[in-house]
């Protein structure tokens, strides 16, 4: 692991081996897989000279700044036949998964509205980069590829992007507040991320023909990993939150549980696809399709109408 704080890192794991320097880590030729969770400037800087240096990479979303820089990223990874994967972790919420769970078994009908939400309460403005004015900073770009990421997963590409960007605290210097249409022949997609929200009651409501299906609260991974709790351990991933299904006809509600959430997934795929040929769980292309969408809601907003796809 490249850090600064190597006798941090073995309080934690005394079994890794720090790196001061990328560079370092990448002359290493027991290092076969590089994973990039640096801030959104060095993802394709780095991961062109982790490529270059022939390791397989997994890069954090979002893919790169822009479309540009992302497809020459993923260019470079197949002139040279290395694994690319993006990690858009969110595909294994389990809130995600009991969607999906819910949407195969048709009981909502055609989907007809779907909103997605990421909505937080933290007024403060921390001086972070991801709440600082410069390249990559910002709620579209931190939030944005996980909740178009998982539409594109459900609808595939849209037709249209309408989006509108604000910075709504005071003192913030970052887009802190996004709302985006993404169009389709039959549907509508509503995404909505911001940090203005005491009450972020809505994490998905989907409405189908038939039934809709409302759920509220975060995949729990996130705050158990931060509460030390065993990766994998006993109510790892749990919903403790399942949604409620709304019956179209005779306003039945009806509570739906899912399958736990489990970020591992993500990484046993990778260990499949680099050991034996498996499919390559988030390739470049999916990513990629992503960043179309994430730059289109930017024209959007500046040129304040739809950008077509």
């Amino acid at each position: 692991m490249v850090t600064s704080q190597a006798e941090a890192l073995a309080a934690v794991w005394p079994d890794a081996r720090p790196a001061a320097t990328l560079d370092e880590a990448l002359s290493d030729p027991a290092i076969g897989l590089v994973v990039i969770a640096t801030p959104n400037t060095l993802h394709a800087p780095q991961a062109l000279a982790a490529l270059d240096a022939g390791k397989a990479v997994v890069i954090d979303k979002p893919f790169a700044l822009d479309l540009a820089e992302a497809r020459a990223v993923a260019d470079r990874a197949e002139t040279l036949g290395l694994l690319l994967s993006i990690f858009h972790n969110r595909r294994w919420d389990a809130d995600f998964l009991a969607l999906q769970a819910e949407l195969a078994g048709g009981r909502l009908g055609p989907v007809q509205t779907f909103e997605s939400h990421f909505d937080r309460f933290r007024p403060e403005v921390r001086d972070r980069w991801r709440e600082r004015d410069e390249p990559g900073g910002g709620i579209w770009h931190d939030l944005g590829p996980h909740l178009i990421d998982q539409a594109l997963v459900l609808f595939g590409r849209p037709l249209g992007v309408t989006c509108d960007l604000a910075l709504l605290r005071e003192g913030g210097r970052a887009i802190d507040w996004a709302h985006a249409v993404l169009r389709y022949a039959d549907k509508r997609v509503i995404l909505h991320a911001d940090m203005t929200t005491a009450a972020p009651d809505i994490r998905f409501a989907v409405h189908g023909a038939r039934a809709s299906w409302i759920k509220s609260g975060l995949d729990v991974q996130e705050d158990q990993l931060k509460a030390g709790l065993p990766v994998g351990g006993p109510g790892w991933g749990v919903d403790p939150a399942p949604a409620v299904r709304v019956d179209g006809a005779s306003g039945a509600r009806e509570r739906v549980a899912g399958p736990p959430g489990d970020y591992r997934a993500f990484y046993d795929a990778v260990a499949a696809a680099l050991t034996d040929g498996a499919p390559n769980p988030v390739p470049p292309g999916e990513a990629l399709a992503v960043m179309e969408v994430l730059e289109a809601g930017i024209d959007s907003d500046r040129g304040r109408a739809e950008v077509e796809l």
